[in-house]
């Protein structure tokens, strides 16, 4: 692990990156810190540890820690407390429960062999004697099993929370408290304040950039307790989508409702917000009365290969999936989830004959990914599917250049339909052929280019013919790349000289010197 060095004073100002995840499968906070460091700028990335143990590393010139975040709030107050009323019979919270109903299998292990015992005795008084403490173990297990189902079920509502008494108290602190519920319904986010807050304050930035909504809330109480002693802390935060809007990835039905009131909070504390689309730009506007459009900012791929990974040798992407340069080719790059609609490109494959896909995956063993797995081997084509690993951030493009398809399968959700996503703009780098679901945006960008095709979200007959269209003819959709000026304004080295744009305009006698822009360190 590489410690923090002392560093000369800074050319323009410090910043201090937040991001709640460890890093090394973000792109965009990668390329963030990356570019910002190598424009001049004191760049520390705060990520979340994994585990307990604190990391550290260099990124070009950009110094990441990750931090340990323990979570002993992230269980909401009612769930340590009996519920008296709603479930007399249940066990206390906690442990209680699964020892008493090992603690009476053991008593009833007990008596059993007790009886043996005697039984090899040949003594019928003793057998006689152990009968009343039989009969009592056996009503004493019911009686403890019956408890233990009370207390499982109480936890299954407490889970659910969809009884009308939940639903009531819900509705309760919302009306109560306003955009402060989140600290009733989610109390877990002070888990993060209470492990970056205090390296923040340490580290004393000039600017502070939040990536997201969960960030944007530490962010600006950072700011706020340094204006309280004097100085003067810019924040800026990375709206990454439209939160109203996206699937929940965790089915408490609290959690939405709670960090939805969290962002409405801070919000109105970021000095500039930068985003993924002028579409959700405009919709923060709307949203949260934002009083300037916020800045887009793409996550576009690198064009210039770091210094460090100039030499390191990129991923052979049918050599990782056993076939030749003759197969047919369709990959899958990001996150996986049921949302982003994977499970089409397997269920099409037995229309698809010959035709292998690759899912390029930040996990592998997850439940969907075992899933797509099984469904793959109920289909018979199991040997046709291959799930990859990430690779590093700047060798995405190049890595994924080797298929003949890029798909996009994602799903009719409100967040899904009004941005451009990582993905698209690493395929068409790649200069593939796209197949993509009907979403607006996407769909729209490549009708208009005639990169891909487009197909109805979660129609396997309509996924099938896009990509036997693509298949067919790759090279009409390639020709689209050949235009001049496509890709240009696709990059990363544009997005970060709009990004240094607003750092410069936000902290005082940073502007850089005529001629000097942000962008990545080049070989």
């Amino acid at each position: 692990m590489e410690h923090d060095h002392p560093v000369a004073a800074p050319l323009r100002g410090k910043i201090v990156m937040l991001v709640e995840n460890g890093v090394k499968g973000d792109s965009r906070v990668q390329k963030e810190a990356l570019s910002a460091a190598a424009a001049g700028w004191d760049v520390v990335l705060l990520g979340k540890s994994p585990d307990k143990k604190a990391r550290s590393w260099r990124l070009g010139e950009a110094r990441v820690r990750l931090l340990p975040v323990p979570t002993p709030l992230h269980r909401r107050r009612h769930e340590y407390r009996r519920a008296v009323l709603r479930a007399p019979l249940a066990y206390p919270p906690g442990p209680l429960a699964e020892y008493r109903k090992q603690r009476m299998k053991a008593w009833r292990a007990e008596l059993n062999l007790q009886v043996i015992e005697t039984g090899r005795t040949g003594s019928a008084v003793a057998r006689t004697r152990l009968l009343p403490t039989r009969l009592l173990s056996r009503g004493m297990h019911r009686w403890v099993r019956l408890r233990a189902r009370h207390t499982a079920a109480l936890e299954r509502r407490r889970k659910d929370m969809d009884t009308p008494l939940d639903r009531f108290t819900t509705a309760f602190w919302v009306r109560a408290m306003g955009e402060r519920a989140w600290r009733r319904l989610d109390p877990g986010l002070w888990d993060l304040e209470l492990a970056y807050g205090k390296v923040i304050d340490s580290l004393e930035p000039d600017l502070i950039h939040a990536n997201d909504f969960r960030m944007l809330g530490v962010g600006a109480r950072a700011k706020l307790r340094a204006e309280a002693r004097g100085r003067t802390v810019k924040l800026v935060w990375d709206a990454h989508e439209f939160l109203p809007g996206i699937k929940p990835w965790n089915p408490h039905p609290r959690w939405h409702v709670a960090q939805c009131a969290h962002e409405r909070e801070h919000a109105k504390y970021a000095d500039a917000v930068t985003t993924v689309s002028a579409t959700l730009a405009q919709m923060l506007v709307e949203h949260h009365g934002l009083r300037e459009l916020p800045e887009v900012v793409l996550n576009a791929p690198d064009t210039v290969t770091p210094a460090e990974g100039a030499f390191e040798p990129v991923p052979d992407l049918r050599a990782l999936c056993g076939i030749g340069p003759q197969v047919p080719l369709a990959v899958y790059s990001g996150s996986a989830a049921p949302q982003r609609g994977l499970d089409i490109m397997v269920e099409a494959l037995p229309q698809l004959p010959g035709t292998h896909v690759a899912f390029v995956v930040p996990r592998g063993n997850s439940l969907y990914m075992q899933a797509l797995k099984k469904r793959a081997v109920a289909l018979a084509v199991q040997d046709r599917v291959h799930i990859l690993p990430y690779v590093p951030h700047d060798q995405v493009v190049r890595h994924l250049a080797a298929a003949d398809v890029g798909v996009i399968p994602i799903h009719h959700w409100p967040n899904h339909e009004i941005a451009l996503i990582t993905k698209f703009f690493e395929y068409s780098h790649a200069r593939l052929p796209l197949v993509v679901s009907d979403v607006r945006t996407m769909g729209a960008m490549a009708t208009t280019t005639g990169q891909g095709e487009v197909f109805t979200a979660e129609d396997v007959t309509d996924y099938v013919r896009a990509v036997t269209a693509v298949l067919a003819d790759p090279r009409r959709y390639r020709e689209a790349y050949h235009r001049p000026g496509m890709l240009a304004e696709w990059t990363w080295e544009a997005q970060a000289a709009v990004l240094d744009g607003v750092y410069s305009r936000l902290v005082e006698g940073a502007r850089a010197p005529v001629g000097e822009r942000m962008a990545p360190v080049t070989s």
